[in-house]
C-alpha cells in the first residue's frame, strides 16, 4: 500500500478484495504514512498488527526496507518517527473473510463512532494521547474544560477528547487551545497531556 492512500480507502479496498483486519481503521482520519509513524489504532487495532514490512526515506535520501519488528512500535510511537524518516509504502498482512461480514464489523464502528465523536465538525481526530492511567477526555471534562474554546477552536461538547473547528479557527487558535487544555489539566489533575497530532514547531508535544 502506497503511503499517500487513505485508512478508509485501504479499508474500502481491502473489504473489496475479501481481506480482513483493517476495518478499525476505516474511520481514522489521515494516510497509511501516518498510520504507520503513529502506529495509528482504534477499537482494539493498532497498525503493528497488520504491518509486516515498510519502505522508507531517510532525511538524506535513503531508502530503507524495514521489517516489522524494527519500526519499534509502541504507543502512537515508531522509530520511524523519532529518525524523522518519510514513510513511502507499507505490506500489510490481512486475512481471508466475507466481505459482508467484514463490511458488518466497518459499519458497526462507524456507527459508534458517530454516537460518540463529534464527526460533524472539522478535526484532526483525538486531539491527545492517552496518559497512563487515565482517560484523555475524562481528565480534561473534570478539568472544566467541555466546550472551552479560543478564537474557533473549541474542545468538543460532544467528547473532550476531540479538539474541533467551531467556525473559523486558525492554526494558532488550536495550538493555543491546545497549549491551555495541557496547562489546565496539570493544574487540575496533575497530569501532563501531550497531543495526539503533530505539529512542527510546537513546545507542548512530548
Amino acid at each position: 500500500v502506497q503511503a499517500g492512500a487513505s485508512n478508509a480507502q485501504v479499508a474500502e479496498a481491502a473489504c473489496a478484495a475479501a481481506l480482513a483486519g483493517y476495518e478499525f481503521a476505516s474511520g481514522i482520519p489521515g494516510t497509511i504514512g501516518g498510520a504507520a509513524i503513529m502506529n495509528a489504532g482504534a477499537y482494539g487495532g493498532e497498525f503493528r498488527d497488520v504491518c509486516c514490512s515498510l519502505v522508507c526515506a531517510t532525511p538524506q535520501g535513503r531508502i530503507v526496507n524495514l521489517h516489522a519488528w524494527q519500526a519499534c512500535w509502541g504507543y502512537r510511537h515508531s522509530m520511524m518517527g523519532d529518525a524523522g524518516w518519510a514513510v513511502l509504502s507499507a505490506t500489510l498482512q490481512l486475512r481471508p473473510d466475507s466481505p459482508s461480514e467484514i463490511r458488518a464489523r466497518m459499519d458497526d464502528l462507524a456507527q459508534r463512532r458517530a454516537e460518540k465523536q463529534p464527526l460533524e465538525m472539522p478535526s484532526a481526530g483525538s486531539t491527545f494521547k492517552r496518559p497512563a492511567g487515565y482517560f484523555a477526555g475524562k481528565l480534561i471534562q473534570d478539568s472544566g474544560l467541555r466546550g472551552f474554546r479560543v478564537g474557533g477552536a473549541q474542545v468538543s461538547e460532544k467528547h473532550t477528547g476531540f479538539v474541533v473547528n467551531a467556525g473559523g479557527a486558525t492554526a494558532r487558535d488550536v495550538r493555543d487551545l491546545i497549549a491551555e487544555v495541557q496547562r489546565r489539566v496539570y493544574e487540575m489533575e496533575g497530569v501532563r497531556m501531550y497531543p495526539e497530532v503533530r505539529m512542527w514547531g510546537f513546545e507542548g508535544e512530548e
